[in-house]
This record gives structure tokens, C-alpha cells and sequence, in this order.
């Protein structure tokens, strides 16, 4: 009885979850993206709920938002390479993964490299006219399609 009360949170529904419960995170206001079509990096912060705990309000990972025709676009920071971080680079207008020299064109596409496919899109919601709610997962890197983290 006491094995089976230890282990009872690994047959919950809710582990590893992030988030609300529709996989959606606020994660800032539409006017704080910049208006010119650059992207900015933004933090996602919500509650991680692993088996057997729960953390309110921590970094669960980052965004670079972007305006598109006044429409927020969202492109996780991670490389689909390696898994390594993708920086912006302003001064050539791309995102470039240092780890491998792959870099990438604003809406994610491949320019150069090794990453076997494009930088991963995430959904996004505009939710009462200015928040902007993304759909954040993790992706395993090394695959040509994205395949989300379980």
C-alpha cells in the first residue's frame, strides 16, 4: 500500500503539464512587440507540474515574437539541430544557432546549415484584443518534422 501511495502521481493525466489548461500561456501584451516586424525574445513563465509536484510561475522557456503584417507570429528559441539557443541578429536581420553555424530567415526558414528542418512555429491567440497567449511545447531536436516533447 505504501509503494502504490508513493508512485500513485506517475498515473495522473496532468504530468509534465505547462501551462493553462488549454497548453495556452500568456505571455505578454501585443504592443510590446515591436511594431517594425523585428522579433523580440520573451520569457514564458507558468506553472510546471511535474508527478509528484507543482511550481507556480516559473520559466518553463522563451518566444521571439514578431508582428507579420500586424499579426503576432511566435518561433521557439531552441535550434532544431542540436537543441542549442538561437540568438536574433540584428545586424544581419536573421537568427543564427552558434553551436553549428546554422542561421535562419525571420519567419524561421532555413538559409544555411546543418538543422534538419526550420526553426518550430508555435500557435498563437489574441485573446481580449491585446494579450498574446502562445501554445508553448518543446520539440525533440534532430528530427526533419517537429515532434513535440511528451
Amino acid at each position: 500500500a505504501g509503494l502504490r501511495s508513493y508512485l500513485d502521481p506517475l498515473t495522473k493525466h496532468n504530468r509534465g503539464r505547462q501551462g493553462g489548461n488549454d497548453g495556452f500561456v500568456r505571455v505578454t501584451s501585443i504592443d510590446a512587440i515591436p511594431a517594425d516586424g523585428k522579433p523580440a525574445k520573451f520569457t514564458v513563465v507558468a506553472d510546471k507540474i511535474d508527478a509528484w509536484n507543482r511550481f507556480p510561475n516559473v520559466s518553463i522557456g522563451a518566444v521571439y515574437l514578431r508582428l507579420v503584417n500586424g499579426v503576432p507570429k511566435a518561433l521557439h528559441t531552441v535550434c532544431p539541430h542540436l537543441g542549442c539557443f538561437v540568438d536574433y541578429r540584428s545586424g544581419r536581420n536573421d537568427f543564427f544557432c552558434p553551436c553549428h553555424n546554422s542561421n535562419f530567415k525571420l519567419d524561421g526558414s532555413i538559409v544555411e546549415g546543418v538543422s534538419p528542418r526550420p526553426m518550430d512555429a508555435l500557435e498563437i491567440e489574441v485573446r481580449n484584443e491585446t494579450e498574446v497567449w502562445v501554445k508553448f511545447q518543446n520539440f525533440q531536436p534532430g528530427h526533419t518534422h517537429s515532434v513535440p516533447v511528451s
